[in-house]
């Protein structure tokens, strides 16, 4: 390679480590100055699982029922490395905050390096501007979340999927064990017809390696309490299916209330409760429909390549819009599968990136911006948040759209292969 050509993608690697780093800086400065405690999950909850489990007491997911999977812990345990030095500043919390930050930070870094090592190619370095894009758009809950954790793990194991299924599936499945949504991709590598057997072993591996230690631990009924944890909860606020309430909200008709069991708000009104009860074998009927198509177009000869991107996309949107939680932080799942779309089969993946940062750009809006006036069912609140809804079924629409519109190979080149 010329030696113009080398200083230049080492200038341009450069360029984007700065920018990559510098959007961390930012995000995680929001979380300290903006309104309505974007990181307060961090510091009210969080921290207070893991001072339990060091101190001796109830240990989440083992001892106690808990709404995620046991691994998460682990990342809230980790942070407590650095909150201790850090803490004889800050103080306790000031000293979690941070240390939460700089894992959040180092975690991505490690993934940004994997996504663009020895420069990047084209496509790599334009997944690695939009990542750094989107994460500036959604502000501090892209960064003080436990789902942050599993964007650079599902990401590193989507793209190892290509030469390293086997390890690919593992990140996966690890990532599915601190979240449930990296599973959407193991799943779509299983439609897409991507070394079945190998994903099938390695994913189902790891579920027997945590499980197993689970239950030396004494986890017992706990195991898959994450499952069922959130089966009697009602409707969240921000969930898709709630928007029509929320109008009703406006005029008096429904009461948005807050859970103390749930730690968040919900909504009050007849009708609520029986849509919550449908969500889930709704969830469960379109989550099956998307796999189907992918299975019918992988069978038709569809690239794997081509088809994991949209079918991941399809899948992850179809359980954010049919969930009864609506949390913000559920907008990182769709960065992944955009990123992977870009790497795998980018002129395709352009409509996908803009829905997606307007997505995080309209999140960012609601949460934390005009929380408090949606809290109060104020009709600009609302209608940003309807807007932002209306946009994740657009996007659903889309990932189905492009999976059913994949291509496939020409019938001569087939029958010639």
């Amino acid at each position: 390679m010329p030696e113009g050509t080398m200083m230049r993608r080492r200038a341009r690697t450069a360029v984007l480590w700065s920018v990559f780093i510098a959007v961390h800086v930012v995000t995680a400065w929001l979380g300290w100055v903006l309104s309505a405690q974007p990181m307060g999950d961090v510091v009210l909850v969080y921290r207070p699982w893991t001072a339990s489990a060091l101190a001796g007491g109830p240990v989440m997911g083992v001892t106690e029922e808990w709404v995620y999977p046991q691994l998460a812990l682990l990342p809230m345990l980790l942070a407590q490395l650095p909150a201790v030095p850090l803490g004889v500043v800050l103080g306790p919390q000031g000293g979690y905050l941070v240390g939460w930050a700089v894992l959040v930070t180092a975690c991505d870094l490690l993934g940004f390096a994997v996504l663009v090592r020895d420069g990047g190619t084209r496509r790599r370095r334009m997944a690695a501007w939009f990542w750094a894009t989107a994460l500036l758009l959604l502000g501090p809950v892209a960064l003080y979340r436990i789902d942050a954790i599993t964007v650079p793990v599902a990401l590193v194991g989507g793209l190892w999927l290509a030469r390293r299924p086997r390890t690919g599936t593992v990140l996966l499945a690890i990532g599915a064990w601190v979240k449930v949504w990296p599973g959407a991709i193991v799943l779509a590598a299983l439609a897409a017809g991507r070394r079945v057997r190998d994903v099938l072993v390695a994913s189902a591996t790891v579920t027997v390696v945590v499980v197993g230690v689970l239950l030396l631990l004494g986890a017992g009924e706990h195991v898959l309490g994450f499952l069922t944890a959130q089966t009697g909860r009602g409707l969240q606020l921000e969930a898709v299916a709630a928007t029509g309430f929320l109008w009703l909200a406006m005029a008096g008709s429904a009461r948005i209330e807050y859970s103390h069991e749930i730690l968040t708000f919900q909504i009050s009104a007849p009708g609520a409760e029986a849509v919550s009860a449908a969500l889930t074998p709704v969830m469960v009927l379109v989550t099956a429909g998307i796999l189907l198509l992918g299975v019918l177009r992988a069978r038709r000869g569809t690239a794997w390549q081509r088809l994991l991107p949209p079918l991941s996309l399809a899948l992850v949107a179809g359980l954010i819009v049919t969930n009864k939680v609506g949390s913000p932080q559920f907008q990182t799942w769709l960065i992944v599968p955009v990123l992977l779309w870009i790497v795998y089969d980018r002129p395709r993946a352009r409509t996908a990136m803009v829905l997606v940062a307007l997505l995080c750009a309209l999140t960012f809006c609601v949460y934390p911006l005009v929380y408090d006036q949606l809290l109060q069912a104020a009709p600009g609140a609302v209608l940003v948040l309807t807007v932002r809804n209306l946009l994740l079924i657009v996007l659903l629409v889309h990932g189905v759209r492009a999976v059913v519109r994949t291509p496939t190979p020409p019938v001569r080149s087939r029958v010639t292969r």
